[in-house]
């Protein structure tokens, strides 16, 4: 297995895990993004794999809808990333992306993989559950975002940059330069650490 399938596998079975923790009555809850609830985190990440997936010529996995079931779109949706990242023929297929082209495999990795990292906060948080993120991850995602060139983080923080509906990261939320490293990374990235639910 890959480094990039192995971190993959790991940040599913997390977010996974999480889905499996949310109560049937919290689906409709509010989530930290604004006009998201819970249930359409989830259908966010599964969208994402529809959209990073298309770029490969494989059957889907058939699975309800995130409005019908949850869990099982999301397992329907990581057995197929997972597949793809299996088959090295399929991983190393190329496509055009908002910030250039590449690999199949390379786009799950930043795309996929850490979307994940950030939305099974933004659903743990959602739903009162464990919502610390792997150090490891922590420091990866905290490295990459600050690196990311100024011009191309303004197109991230713009909605609508990369097409109509389409919001990569919220305006930055000022965190204490003391805070733990977590805390200064989901300031970065436009969540604010202190979010709660209101019930």
């Amino acid at each position: 297995m890959t480094a990039v399938a192995d971190r993959y596998r790991r940040r599913a079975d997390e977010f996974e895990h999480t889905i499996e923790g949310v109560r049937p009555d919290q689906w409709a809850d509010q989530s930290p993004c604004e006009r998201w609830t819970a249930r359409d985190v989830v259908d966010h990440v599964v969208g994402m794999h529809d959209h990073v997936l298309g770029a490969v010529d494989r059957p889907r996995t058939a699975a309800p809808p995130v409005a019908e079931d949850p869990l099982a779109a999301f397992r329907a949706a990581r057995a197929d990333a997972e597949a793809v990242l299996a088959d090295p023929a399929l991983g190393v297929v190329e496509c055009n992306t908002p910030t250039g082209r590449m690999t199949v495999e390379r786009h799950i990795d930043l795309v996929l993989s850490d979307d994940m990292v950030q939305h099974r906060w933004d659903l743990a948080r959602a739903t009162a559950q464990d919502d610390t993120i792997d150090p490891e991850d922590v420091e990866r995602l905290w490295a990459s975002t600050r690196a990311i060139p100024a011009d191309v983080m303004e197109r991230y923080r713009t909605p609508g940059a990369f097409g109509p509906g389409i919001e990569v990261l919220g305006p930055e939320v000022p965190v204490p330069e003391d805070a733990p490293l977590q805390e200064r990374l989901l300031g970065l990235i436009g969540r604010n650490p202190d979010w709660k639910p209101l019930s």
